[in-house]
């Protein structure tokens, strides 16, 4: 007997439309942010960046909350990442303040690209085997958010890039230098954004918005440096607890 052949099951091709849309719209803001900055805008480009990083948070949740993850997705995100979290901020920053600074300012800028792109490749290639609770280095949009933070009260005070050169070149060194570093970084991911919470929680988050309402520019500069300071905090207090453990061993 002739056996029946099934025929091959076709993949369907495409792309999941609703997270990619959020990673295009993160891609976008970023692109946006460098085109304001060579106009002039700076504090629309440093506005840019931050909407950049409201999009990139989105576009995770909403694949996993939908079940619509994909291998395209997460290198479409990538890229999207280093575009607006990378090249965006390196530029945005240059144009600002690091271009008074002639050699140094463009190695700092191009440092702080290419600590983007290691960062990026990192997390890429170990995020099977990484611990969840973690980040291993500064995220780069929390870099980008330091960066972009500094720019934006520069514009909002009033502060010329120019005059700011030495602190913008030591804020984007900085970053750069954590975000490739082996520092581990709280991720927040463990929040069960649909889970209850308690109402003084609610009341707090309220309150929290109210706070960074009063002076965006400030309160969201101040969030993002005392998050990259955390991780050189928390380090070095595990450090001495290990060091008190030996002694007392």
């Amino acid at each position: 007997m002739n056996s029946v052949k099934t025929p091959p099951v076709k993949r369907r091709r495409g792309i999941y439309l609703l997270p990619n849309l959020f990673t295009t719209g993160c891609l976008f803001c970023g692109f946006y942010a460098i085109t304001a900055a060579m106009n002039g805008r700076f504090d629309y480009a440093a506005f840019s960046i931050y909407a950049a990083m409201v999009m990139d948070g989105l576009d995770g949740r909403v694949a996993r909350l939908t079940h619509t993850e994909s291998d395209f997705g997460a290198e479409y995100d990538s890229l999207s990442d280093m575009i607006s979290f990378g090249i965006s901020p390196a530029l945005v920053m240059y144009l600002w303040s690091l271009s008074s600074l002639a050699k140094l300012g463009w190695f700092a800028a191009f440092v702080y690209a290419a600590a983007t792109a290691l960062r990026l490749a990192r997390f890429n290639t170990q995020l099977a085997a990484q611990d969840k609770r973690y980040f291993q280095g500064l995220p780069s949009p929390s870099a980008a958010a330091i960066v972009a933070g500094l720019i934006w009260i520069g514009e909002t005070y009033g502060l010329a890039g120019e005059a700011l050169r030495y602190i913008a070149v030591v804020v984007t060194t900085a970053a750069a230098l954590l975000m490739v570093s082996n520092i581990r970084y709280y991720s927040f991911k463990e929040i069960d954004v649909r889970g209850r919470i308690p109402f003084v929680v609610a009341i707090a988050l309220m309150l929290g918005f109210a706070v960074v309402f009063t002076n965006p520019p400030l309160m969201l500069f101040l969030i993002f440096a005392s998050y990259a300071l955390s991780g050189p905090f928390m380090t070095l207090l595990l450090l001495r607890k290990r060091r008190l453990a030996k002694r007392r061993g």
